[in-house]
């Protein structure tokens, strides 16, 4: 059975390319009651954005430092930890911090659940890899896996900030970077 892909953007723009993920976000803007994509990016996209940015970056350090000073388990705890704390906080942080009445960015309850849930998962993924008990064998897998998570903020970035792919990626990478060096410092001290 063949799956029917969009030809063009959710904006009405497209690349030249036939990807069904366009046809998957328009699809998820009308079942949510958006008639447009910059509403949908200002409620939707942009606070995801922040929260995933926020939980696979802050949580690196704190993973990182954990696995080098100590063990898998307790890399797995610290990460886990961090990234249903930083779910909250930056959950609160961006329901608290705009009603959404002046800048019609919607509710501030529901931004503030997207944002919290997407830190959240941001900092537990690259957290999963240290069930794995060899902390070396971890921390390559977790690096894999800080690779993917930065490649898809880049991609989100370039799709619906129309930021170009590769300023997203040397964006992102450079954050991952210096963040991971922090917490490779800091636990080899």
């Amino acid at each position: 059975m063949e799956t029917k892909t969009a030809t063009v953007r959710p904006d009405g723009g497209g690349h030249g390319r036939r990807e069904p993920i366009y046809a998957l976000a328009r699809t998820i803007a009308r079942v949510a009651g958006f008639d447009d994509e910059r509403t949908f990016v200002l409620r939707v996209v942009q606070p995801a954005l922040v929260g995933m940015i926020d939980g696979t970056v802050s949580t690196l350090a704190p993973i990182f430092a954990a696995a080098i000073s100590s063990s898998s388990h307790t890399a797995l705890v610290v990460g886990f930890a961090t990234a249903l704390g930083a779910g909250v906080s930056m959950g609160f942080s961006e329901a608290l911090s705009d009603t959404g009445e002046q800048t019609g960015r919607g509710s501030a309850i529901v931004r503030g659940v997207i944002t919290g849930a997407a830190t959240a998962l941001g900092g537990v993924f690259h957290s999963l890899p240290f069930v794995i008990k060899d902390v070396h064998t971890a921390l390559g897998v977790a690096g894999a896996v800080v690779a993917v998570e930065l490649f898809t903020i880049a991609y989100v970035r370039y799709h619906y900030l129309k930021v170009s792919l590769r300023t997203s990626l040397l964006a992102v990478t450079l954050g991952g970077a210096i963040v991971v060096g922090i917490g490779v410092l800091i636990g080899s001290s």
